[in-house]
This record gives structure tokens, C-alpha cells and sequence, in this order.
């Protein structure tokens, strides 16, 4: 099967403004991502869904491939559905735009879902949670689900129930899972995404994801070893580099 790898980039973060373009290491935040992306065995060509000409231009600069998108748009899930109508696939990789960090693994073993079952046309990604201020942050999406894989929610909120912290960490040895900012659907599912309209858990959450699940499709999920780091402010920017340095050092 085709695959390809969308990166939805928005230049008017509301938190870190210009964030695709912001220099980590030498290079542009958006080329860490795309980089990553390339990486992947599974994903066949890469490209970048821009709304601006600035970061059109930093990603042609390295090499990359960007596509234009000037429509307005609920999400990047309905931004990388206007890109990709004319552009033929299989499968389409959803890596959000501020995930550097995400490992070529975990999108291999997301597009692998698809493979091995012909039915589900959406799947994602999670890591274990096992520090307790992850698990209440409400920055860090946690996902339950079946023992099959399908997902029963996503949710913000510390799900399973905070009252039962303690137990949980006791039965499990983390607290629950985290949801990574990774998705993979199958062309004709993400083509009708637009038409959904944006849900009502989708909106109280801030959560595109769940307006596939409200309107009855199945999202299956897999679990990595990898964890990944989004980059929504000017301290995660700033630590994102620290630990790239870090990195390049003991190299």
C-alpha cells in the first residue's frame, strides 16, 4: 500500500508564534519533524501542509516538500484533507508539526495496525505514563481502551479515575497511557473527516480525535516504548535544544 506522511504547520501558534520556524540547533523546528518522518521504512514520501508562504520556503530550503493550504480549517486533520485530495494513497500518516522527537518506530508500528486489519480505518499511538504529574496535567491526553486495541476515550482529565490513583499505580506499576500526537488513517476515512461536523466531546475536550469516535468510527492504538515531547511554548522550546545538545554530546 501507498503511504504518505502529511505534517500539518501552522505559522500562528497562539502560545509560540512562528513555532515551525524556530531555530533548534541549527535548524528549523518543522525540519526535526520532517526529518523524523523520512525515517519511518513504512512512509513512502513526506510533505508539509502549510497555510503560510514562510514556512513553504523553509522546507523547500532543505530539500523538503510543502503544499499550500489556504482554506480555514477546524484542525490539522481537516487541513491535511485538503492537501491530500488530489495526491493518490493508501494511508495517510498524521505527524503534528511540533513533535520532533517522535520515533520513526512508532509511526512503522501505527501504519502496521492498518495492515494487519483491513477494517480499521484509523489508528494512533500511546506510551505508559509513569510519573503522577503527567497523569493530572491536562496538557498530556490519556486514552483507555479495549483489550483488542480499540479506543474508548480520549480525555484530558486523569482517566482511569483519579480517586483511585493508588490503586492503579499498584496493580499496573504506571498510572495509565499517554496519547501521542501521531495519527494514521485510511485515505477515505480521513477524506470524510471534513464533512463530520466538529462534535461535542471533540469541542469540550479540544480533542479533533474524538470526532471520529462520535460519529461511530474505530480508532485502534498501539503502544511504544518511545515517548515524544509536543512543543507548545517557549519552555519546551528551550528544552527541547537542551536536550538536543545533550544528546549531540555523548554522541
Amino acid at each position: 500500500m501507498q503511504v504518505v506522511c502529511v505534517i500539518p504547520a501552522r505559522y500562528g501558534s497562539t502560545r509560540l508564534p512562528g513555532k515551525p520556524l524556530a531555530d533548534v540547533c541549527g535548524k528549523p523546528l518543522i525540519r526535526w519533524v520532517y526529518e523524523r518522518a523520512c525515517a519511518a521504512r513504512k512512509v513512502g514520501e513526506t510533505f508539509v501542509a502549510t497555510d503560510d508562504r514562510r514556512i513553504l520556503d523553509a522546507v523547500s530550503a532543505f530539500g523538503g516538500k510543502a503544499l499550500m493550504t489556504l482554506g480555514q480549517y477546524q484542525s490539522g486533520t481537516d487541513r491535511i484533507a485538503d492537501a491530500l485530495r488530489n495526491i493518490p494513497c493508501d494511508i495517510v500518516v498524521n505527524l503534528q508539526g511540533d513533535e520532533p522527537l517522535m520515533h520513526p518506530d512508532t509511526i512503522d508500528q501505527t501504519v502496521e495496525v492498518l495492515e494487519r486489519d483491513p477494517a480499521c480505518p484509523v489508528a494512533t499511538a500511546m506510551v505508559k505514563i509513569t510519573e503522577e504529574k503527567d497523569y493530572l496535567s491536562p496538557s498530556v491526553v490519556k486514552v483507555t481502551f479495549a483489550l483488542d486495541g480499540r479506543v474508548f476515550y480520549f480525555s484530558r482529565s486523569p482517566i482511569p479515575s483519579r480517586a483511585r490513583i493508588g490503586i492503579q499505580r499498584e496493580i499496573s506499576g504506571y498510572f495509565g497511557f499517554k496519547h501521542l500526537g501521531l495519527y494514521v488513517y485510511r485515505r477515505e476515512a480521513l477524506l470524510a473527516f471534513p464533512s463530520l461536523k466538529p462534535s461535542f466531546l471533540e469541542k469540550v475536550e479540544q480533542l479533533e480525535q474524538l470526532r471520529f469516535l462520535e460519529n461511530g468510527y474505530t480508532i485502534k492504538i498501539v503502544e511504544t516504548p518511545y515517548d515524544s515531547i509536543g512543543i507548545d511554548t517557549p519552555e519546551d522550546l528551550e528544552a527541547l535544544r537542551a536536550r538536543l545538545r545533550s544528546e549531540h554530546q555523548t554522541l
